[in-house]
């Protein structure tokens, strides 16, 4: 449809004269609501004082940071910053996993005026070098010591950055000149809080909305990474009108997993502080399920793969426990989607269906609660899309994942589901004040206070993702229904062409795939292809369970991989799952590999996200061992 046609207004739930658009105009914010970062971190001291802001774990105990600690230490960090010649609007980076101090950092270098350009602490060293050279970054917190050795070569050839501050440990003496300690710098600010009163809140009053508050840089899944430049208007308005969307209360108790150093994470800590919310910091990924029954979260922030391992297990805890639990649970995960259908679509469930429901819930659905703190009233999925089979499930089980939809250029959110109308299957509807669209290839098309100044450093980049009449260009395909709910299909480079000329869109028939109990992670090829193929990580643990109860003698992974009975399992799996897909979408060959794709291998990037390229490139013989077979 035309990308000019008038549609309806985000939350108004109107439809349009028949165009693909949704949102609305931007009003300012009231007084009552903060205008910058900085604001938002004076309302948390004014309003929601409590002794456990923040809560992490060391040597095996729950610690907390209370509101007045937490605010105490990032106004010191802001004069200290000040103190070593860190001036507003000049960029410091952060190297770290996501801890209590990472906030701390952060908060202190809004506070002062200056410009935080988050770094993932899997980025390779080579990739550290190009963010801290292209941002021009005066100082450098990394997590501890080791951090820092990891990267100290390619942190000497940034010219401009003449200070790093490790924020957790001590600093030996090998660590060289300009390196201190976060208690350190803190102990600076300390002492300049006693000789030059009125500077902090000089420094505060001088961030004005407009200012820029970070650099994020993509990790994008082509080409080299972009300085997204996001300012306090643009992450204040999101958190706010995002909020909006969400009933957090203060006594909500949240669990934060993902790395702080992606907007989607960070934005929702802004949110968590914003309404004086108990966080609590995960371990790992690892000990997440040991967090959540030590914590009891209400709310809980992930990714779509982390519920898809969450099911995973569950599936494979039944799977060894016999056939009698597997099919029970195969028979109450079977009604827990029939009757999600039912509730997220509004129709009448049926009394036989209800009856079912509550003994499900009852015998099943109850223990997974309990495995997950006992609390969850909410979580919440972004950053990939999530698989609709996941969301049904779920949300049957009294477990309801909210989906949104975002981009580091929109800070993040651009739109998401209501706690109270989650209609599984789409990504919600756009939030306040946010508008939406889609052109003629079906392109999402954006503009609000949200949207970013642009790529640091990179004019053209900019002027390419915008339209004539100023419209941000996401490159995902979607569409907008009557209600204006969003679906979203496909990245739009993704998309690939057969040699019969006919385009497919990867994600839908990958996610359809995922559906088997067999599948870890797939990704489809074909591009330029006679037909499409799919390469599978297989559930490692779900396959031997297979091959033990049909008697193979199979040892080796790679065994596996190429075994005729384990390929033939696989392809009529995927067959049953695709068998309506159209004839150039139908996955004529599958390949087995034997490990799994991740941040580390180079092949997902931090937010998970498959970097196609490289997985075409690393199984490049793979590939083409496919298409020759085919042709035998």
């Amino acid at each position: 449809m035309s990308a000019d046609v008038e549609g309806l207004r985000a939350g108004e739930g109107r439809a349009s004269a028949g165009g693909e658009r949704a949102g609305g105009g931007r009003s300012p914010l009231t007084r009552e609501e903060p205008a910058t970062l900085v604001e938002v971190f004076e309302r948390v001291l004014r309003l929601h004082t409590r002794p456990d802001l923040l809560n992490y774990k060391r040597g095996g105990e729950w610690r907390s940071i209370s509101t007045e600690e937490f605010m105490r230490r990032a106004r010191r960090v802001a004069l200290g910053l000040n103190s070593l010649g860190v001036l507003p609007g000049e960029r410091a980076a952060i190297l770290s996993e996501s801890l209590p101090e990472w906030v701390i950092a952060d908060a202190g270098c809004l506070l002062a005026g200056v410009v935080n350009v988050p770094l993932y602490p899997t980025l390779a060293p080579q990739q550290v070098c190009y963010i801290l050279k292209d941002s021009g970054a005066r100082l450098l917190f990394a997590q501890h010591a080791e951090a820092f050795a990891r990267v100290k070569g390619a942190a000497g050839e940034c010219e401009t950055l003449r200070h790093v501050v490790v924020m957790t440990g001590e600093v030996g003496s090998e660590a060289g000149e300009g390196v201190l300690t976060l208690g350190g710098l803190e102990a600076r600010g300390a002492e300049v809080e006693s000789e030059a009163t009125g500077l902090l809140e000089k420094l505060a009053r001088g961030v004005s909305p407009e200012d820029l508050a970070t650099i994020i840089y993509t990790s994008g899944t082509t080409g080299e990474p972009k300085g997204v430049m996001l300012t306090h208007a643009n992450i204040v308005s999101n958190l706010i009108d995002t909020s909006a969307r969400f009933a957090f209360r203060g006594d909500d108790v949240m669990l934060s997993v993902l790395p702080l150093s992606h907007i989607y994470e960070r934005g929702a800590m802004f949110m968590y502080l914003h309404h004086g919310c108990k966080v609590f910091f995960a371990e790992s990924i690892e000990k997440i399920g040991d967090n959540m029954r030590e914590v009891g979260p209400t709310v809980v922030t992930a990714v779509p793969r982390l519920y898809e391992k969450i099911y995973a297990r569950i599936e494979e805890r039944a799977a060894r426990a016999g056939r009698m639990k597997a099919a029970a649970l195969a028979w109450a995960v079977g009604v827990a989607k029939r009757w999600a259908r039912h509730v997220v679509w509004k129709k009448r469930v049926p009394p036989a269906l209800a009856l079912q429901h509550k003994l499900a819930t009852r015998l099943v659905f109850s223990k997974w609660r309990e495995g997950m703190g006992g609390r969850i009233r909410l979580f919440t999925a972004g950053g990939a899309p999530l698989p609709e089979e996941i969301g049904l499930i779920f949300y049957g089980a009294g477990l309801p994942i909210v989906e949104g939809y975002g981009l580091t250029e929109t800070s993040p959110v651009i739109a998401v589901n209501d706690p109270a109308d989650n209609r599984v299957g789409t990504v919600g509807r756009p939030i306040r004040h946010v508008e939406v669209r889609t052109a003629s290839d079906g392109e999402i098309e954006t503009r609000g206070p949200n949207v970013m100044r642009g790529y640091y450093n990179k004019p053209e980049a900019t002027a390419e993702v915008f339209t004539a009449d100023g419209w941000f260009k996401t490159g995902d395909i979607g569409s907008l229904d009557a209600e204006g709910y969003l679906r979203v299909t496909d990245r739009k480079k993704e998309l690939f062409k057969t040699s019969g000329g006919k385009y497919v869109a990867p994600q839908p028939i990958e996610q359809r795939i995922k559906q088997s109990r067999f599948v870890n992670q797939v990704v489809l090829v074909g591009d330029r292809r006679k037909f499409v193929s799919a390469l599978i990580v297989p559930d490692w643990e779900m396959l031997r369970s297979y091959a033990q109860l049909k008697g193979l003698d199979i040892k080796s992974r790679a065994d596996f991989c190429r075994h005729p009975r384990i390929l033939d399992l696989f392809q009529r799996q995927v067959d049953s799952l695709t068998s309506d897909l159209s004839r150039f979408e139908t996955v004529k060959r599958v390949a087995l590999i034997e490990r799994e794709l991740s941040v580390e291998g180079g092949e997902l990037t931090p937010t998970l996200k498959v970097k196609r390229r490289v997985v075409e490139e690393k199984y490049r013989d793979v590939i083409e061992r496919i298409y020759e077979e085919r042709q035998k």
